[in-house]
């Protein structure tokens, strides 16, 4: 057994340059050695139950309507749900038992109130389906305790979020109190509220026990045809190409048979990459190791609720008549080499690394300091993920199983899962391991920070910029991300603010930047009030509705839509009719199948004839331009791929996006100003709203549009010949 403040003496002695100021260094009673033991804190894993098998659980059927590839929370949730709405040919693959890999050990907290309302949605369902559907269904207890959440305060910042938060969790019915600081301490009397401004409670939060989740779960789902096989692994995933050309699944193999399937879902968690590889599909994803420890026997322990200490990083999950100890460190160590023989082991807890959490945890419970530590638990998590899968998996598991299902079902999920989709991420992007990397480090660094409504991403920067990105950013312009692109956001009066390379936040031995004038920029925007650039923004505002502004909106998706069945295509996609004379440009929308719209874009009809590009696509009939909003680009490429593909529209589709840019001018004075520089009449007469021509602009061929959401004469330019640079 080693105490908590233990791992303090032993990192003060093991380095060199003075120890972090997190680590308090004054002279305490220690032991000698951190604890070594490793071990989960649950009573039961399906480890345990292991026999000795080299052949899969039960025979491979020859076909099914689904496959699902992982035994973890994700997986197991995704069958439940699929055999709930009526799929029952379907079979679940585990290369282990269920559970290994990451969900065995994982923390299984679930707290129901997130700054996301969509995310509030699918914590309910998860804790409806735990506490109470699974039992109702099975008989069966999954291990559910409700011992109730608390969320600490320890500035006036997080208790304003935390009441917003109340707030929305009313409209769901979530009950959840402010307590003062010394209510706090009535209710969790071994807490040190000194430094609180105050804590939200929620009641009925709790804690899932991994093994009794996923066991009852699969249960449900055999109970309704559903097939669980286990110890098969996954070596292959058959693709073939239909007749227009379009890839799909054909079958999984594996080393005892190929099931043939016309859909995968992929759940395999750090596993996912390389199960994506398989299918020629790229997954952004990358593992790090996530730690906890376990103490000893914690006198007056029982019974409290778990707790979040979002400021100091730290969660402290009731363990009966212990604590779990584990946070979010700004220094994750990365797993580089995901090993596929992983499958219920831990790693070795690196204190050096895991002791920034140890002065947060003694801070909020002082008893700790002289409690001692059972087993530390250290194993793989993923960040930067399609689905939830190791990090949040439990507690997102069962609202994302549900939508899930849904969406193998129905075609799309039935709330709107954008956050959750892969096709939120450029194409270019998924498998750039820079990005990769940067972005989910980031994503793992600040998984306890406050979330603002103008916060920026200072990871995986610069990675799409458009042929104006340097003339504005020597006019002080302060970018935006927005799928990879710089994208002008607004104008410091004081200057360049231009990004930097990431820097890890000092981690990983980077240099911190320093007078980084961007990141100062972005912390005094971090405010739920009016930002200080709220007064820049209304100037620019005035100019554009009294004389003229210009704006950069060359990180829009530009494609072109031609072939045979262009006009079929169009009129299935768009909700407007486009079908206007060449050189008309319809400001319409595209529906999805339950009519919801899909998106708003403007479609501008083309003349026929030999390609000109960028500005012009070779076409011979109907060819189509479309300018899509640059944030959801991939987004809309792929539905339109989709309804082409479903719908055996003989067209193509092309996207030249990155090789021109676009410029809008808006404001009365537009007019004046572009007839300066454009070698064509732009009377109301020879130049009607809602067309475009291809005219001269300082001897360069551009496609300028008459179109606007703004008060005020309406233009729009693209620009060929401008590449962006990566």
């Amino acid at each position: 057994m080693a105490f908590l403040r233990s791992a303090v003496r032993r990192m003060v002695s093991a380095v060199r340059s003075p120890p972090a100021p997190i680590c308090r260094t004054s002279t305490r009673s220690y032991s000698s050695e951190p604890t070594r033991e490793k071990g989960v804190p649950y009573e039961k894993t399906l480890k345990q139950q292991d026999q000795a098998s080299t052949g899969p659980s039960k025979p491979l059927p020859r076909s099914a309507d689904v496959v699902v590839i992982g035994g973890g929370s994700l997986g197991c949730q995704t069958i439940y749900h699929l055999a709930k709405m009526g799929v029952t040919n379907v079979v679940l693959l585990e290369r282990d038992r269920l559970t290994a890999g990451t969900t065995w050990h994982t923390a299984g907290l679930l707290w129901q109130l997130r700054p996301s309302d969509v995310e509030v949605e699918l914590l309910a369902h998860t804790r409806n389906v735990i506490s109470k559907d699974l039992e109702e269904e099975t008989g069966l207890h999954t291990g559910w305790i409700q011992n109730g959440g608390l969320f600490i305060a320890s500035n006036k910042q997080r208790l304003d979020e935390y009441k917003r938060l109340m707030s929305l969790g009313k409209v769901y019915g979530i009950e959840s109190h402010v307590l003062s600081p010394a209510e706090t301490k009535d209710l969790y009397p071994l807490m040190n509220v000194d430094d609180l401004y105050g804590t939200l409670y929620v009641p009925k939060d709790g804690t899932m026990d991994p093994a009794g989740t996923c066991t009852t779960l699969t249960r449900a789902a055999s109970a309704r045809g559903a097939t669980v096989i286990e110890n098969c692994r996954v070596t292959g995933i058959q693709v073939r190409t239909d007749d227009l050309g379009v890839k799909r699944v054909k079958a999984v193999e594996t080393p005892h048979g190929t099931i043939e399937t016309p859909c995968v879902v992929n759940c395999a968690g750090v596993w996912a990459t390389k199960l994506g590889e398989m299918a020629g599909v790229k997954v952004p994803l990358v593992a790090m190791h996530h730690a906890y420890v376990v103490t000893e026997r914690i006198e007056g322990i029982k019974n409290m609720p778990n707790v979040r200490d979002h400021d100091a990083s730290v969660y402290l999950r009731l363990q009966g008549d212990a604590l779990s100890v584990g946070g979010y460190e700004h220094n994750p160590i990365f797993w580089d080499e995901v090993s596929d023989k992983f499958a219920f082991s831990l790693f070795d807890l690196d204190w050096d690394v895991f002791m920034q959490h140890i002065d947060g945890a003694i801070n909020r419970v002082p008893v700790l300091e002289q409690t001692g530590i059972k087993s530390t638990v250290c194993g793989p998590g993923t960040e930067l993920f399609i689905l939830p899968l190791s990090v949040s998996g439990m507690m997102l598991g069962g609202g994302c199983g549900r939508e899930l299902a849904h969406w193998i079902i129905h075609g799309r999920p039935e709330k709107d899962m954008y956050g959750y989709d892969i096709r939120r991420f450029h194409n270019s992007l998924t498998d750039n391991q820079r990005w990769i990397r940067e972005r989910s480090h980031e994503s793992y660094a600040k998984n306890y920070s406050l979330v603002f409504p103008f916060d920026e991403p200072l990871a995986s920067r610069n990675m799409r910029k458009d042929p104006f990105h340097q003339a504005l950013l020597e006019q002080g312009c302060v970018f935006q991300e927005r799928h990879g692109w710089e994208r002008p956001g607004w104008f410091n009066k004081h200057g360049r603010a231009p990004v930097k390379n990431y820097d890890f936040y000092g981690a990983y031995e980077n240099k911190k930047n320093v007078n980084y004038k961007y990141s100062e920029l972005l912390s005094k925007e971090y405010t739920f009030d009016f930002p200080p650039h709220h007064d820049v923004i209304k100037n620019e505002c005035l100019s554009c509705r009294h004389g003229v502004a210009v704006f950069d909106m060359s990180y829009f998706g530009k494609f072109y839509l031609t072939g045979p069945d262009a006009k079929k295509a169009a009129d299935w996609l768009f909700t407007a009719d486009v079908n206007k004379k060449p050189g008309s440009t319809v400001y319409t929308c595209m529906l999805n199948k339950r009519g919801g719209t899909e998106s708003d874009l403007t479609v501008s009809r083309l003349e026929p004839g030999a390609a000109n590009l960028p500005l012009a696509p070779e076409s011979n009939g109907d060819a189509y331009y479309l300018a899509i909003g640059g944030a959801v680009a991939e987004h809309n490429w792929n539905h339109i791929r989709t309804v082409l593909q479903d719908q055996g529209f003989r067209c193509n589709l092309t996207d030249h996006s990155e090789d021109m840019g676009m410029i809008s001018i808006q404001g009365p004075k537009s007019r004046e100003l572009l007839q300066e520089v454009l070698d064509t009449d732009l009377s109301n007469e020879a130049f009607p709203f809602s067309t475009h021509k291809v005219v001269n602009a300082a001897g360069h061929k551009v496609r300028t549009h008459t179109h606007t959401h703004t008060h005020g004469d309406p233009w729009l330019a693209r620009w060929p010949g401008c590449h962006s640079t990566h």
